[in-house]
């Protein structure tokens, strides 16, 4: 038997691209075909195909390199033939990178390794998921302090006089907004509790505007409370703080606080269970909201087609396909009419947003396959917030868990990890998944889950 000819070709585009061979690999089973067609691509296939060893890939996997690299599978070193190739003009292998779209053409210099491969492959198809795949790093206890959070929450005592500076408290309270949505849970955990003292003492010691803008300050403050409880699973003092919110929301006679607020209470009813009246919460402020329109802005929008959304999701817990559906679509439109993903009123809201919605909602009512579709159409980079995007992989880990799809489950909750480390290490749901992945994990996956809930401190 001649000896096999090496895929200089392919070989060049790999390493141009900057990837190892599993990584590779792992692009091509994300593609669209690599799921549709449930490839098996590994480090060895790829090793194999630049061997050149393989002259004529199956076709699920030469479309899935298509998805990936942009190029024909000629382009890349393989022949349409049962015999190999014998000789590889190194003249094309040049040019046939040189004039490759910019996009593969990755010789530039200094630039950093994650926005290179982002650029090579673009936020379509894998590269939602390969564009932030990476080698998690060892991750950190969140310390999160919930019983100093609880203290502030049931402090009744009259607020100490003393001078208040209610721009250096709208500081903090949009550096808690920031840090939230950064997923940065221990550092706003940290200083709730001495926020939310300062301002209830400016709520009931100040006057006039001073005293409604410490109401707003209030409300957003306890949302930002609540948002952190709901993620901990703790029911009671998430209901709490979103009820305290919705309370400074009203007595800061914002309509726009309202609306915001009206969000985090949905939510909170949702999560004790309490799905049809949530859905019926988010679709009463959202048309009260609509009812004033006569030339809404952006943080109007915002705040309307996030009540929609809230309220899809809700509508989905209970099973009621008619009503998400409207919803969604509602806030769809909504999205159309801002234009653009942003973070107004601490939103994040915008067309990717409502993908991201559907995406969960697809997931609730059991449709896996629809989940991942939809994740799949978001660009990523386009999200504003770290806490958005983390979401989107984990719903998108847990629908591939459901598909069976275990390898892909998990490299995707690293990406998740490794993105916003406090989103998988701070929340239970999220240790659940770990574990949900590695009880029910194949043998070809159950040593890399082992070894990944093992840094987690999930397993011994």
């Amino acid at each position: 038997m001649p000896e096999a000819t090496p895929n200089v070709l392919l070989r060049n585009w790999r390493q141009q691209a900057d990837l190892s061979r599993a990584e590779m690999a792992k692009m091509v089973n994300l593609t669209k075909s690599g799921i549709k067609y449930n490839l098996a691509c590994d480090e060895e296939r790829i090793r194999r195909w630049e061997a050149g060893e393989v002259t004529w890939p199956r076709e699920p996997y030469r479309l899935a390199l298509t998805e990936v690299t942009r190029l024909d599978p000629e382009d890349l070193g393989f022949a349409p033939t049962k015999r190999a190739r014998t000789h590889v003009d190194s003249r094309k292998t040049v040019d046939t990178l040189a004039n490759a779209p910019r996009a593969v053409n990755l010789v530039e210099r200094g630039e950093d390794e994650n926005v290179r491969r982002r650029e090579f492959v673009g936020l379509t198809g894998a590269a939602l998921f390969s564009s932030v795949v990476g080698q998690s790093g060892p991750t950190q206890d969140t310390g999160l302090n919930i019983e100093n959070l609880a203290a502030a929450l049931v402090d009744y005592s009259t607020p100490t006089d003393g001078p208040i500076d209610l721009d250096a408290l709208a500081t903090a309270v949009t550096t808690a907004k920031r840090n939230y949505q950064a997923c940065r849970y221990a550092q706003v955990t940290a200083k709730l509790p001495a926020l939310l003292s300062k301002l209830r003492a400016a709520s009931t010691t100040l006057h006039g505007d001073d005293r409604l803008r410490a109401h707003m300050l209030c409300a957003e403050a306890y949302h930002v409370t609540a948002s952190i409880l709901l993620k901990q699973e703790d029911k009671g003092l998430a209901w709490l703080a979103a009820d305290r919110s919705v309370q400074a929301a009203y007595a800061s006679q914002n309509p726009l606080m309202i609306g915001s607020s009206s969000r985090i209470i949905t939510h909170a009813l949702m999560d004790g269970g309490h799905h049809r009246a949530a859905t019926d919460a988010a679709r009463s402020a959202a048309q009260r909201m609509d009812a004033d329109f006569i030339a809404p802005s952006p943080d109007d929008l915002s705040i309307y087609g996030s009540l929609l959304l809230r309220g899809a999701v809700a509508a989905a817990n209970t099973g009621d396909r008619h009503n998400t559906v409207e919803l969604l679509d509602e806030a769809a439109e909504a999205g159309t009419r801002l234009g653009h993903d942003a973070n107004h009123m601490w939103t994040a809201f915008g067309p990717n947003n409502v993908l991201c919605h559907r995406a969960n909602v697809a997931l609730r009512l059991g449709d896996a396959g629809t989940a991942i579709d939809y994740a799949r159409q978001v660009e990523l980079d386009k999200l504003p917030i770290n806490e958005r995007k983390a979401t989107l992989l984990l719903d998108t880990s847990r629908a591939f868990l459901m598909w069976n799809q275990h390898g892909k489950a998990l490299h995707i909750l690293r990406a998740a990890g490794e993105l916003a480390p406090e989103e998988i290490t701070g929340r239970p749901a999220a240790l659940r998944l770990v574990r949900d992945i590695l009880a029910t994990a194949p043998i070809s996956v159950r040593r890399e889950a082992r070894e990944y809930a093992a840094t987690l401190g999930v397993i011994a």
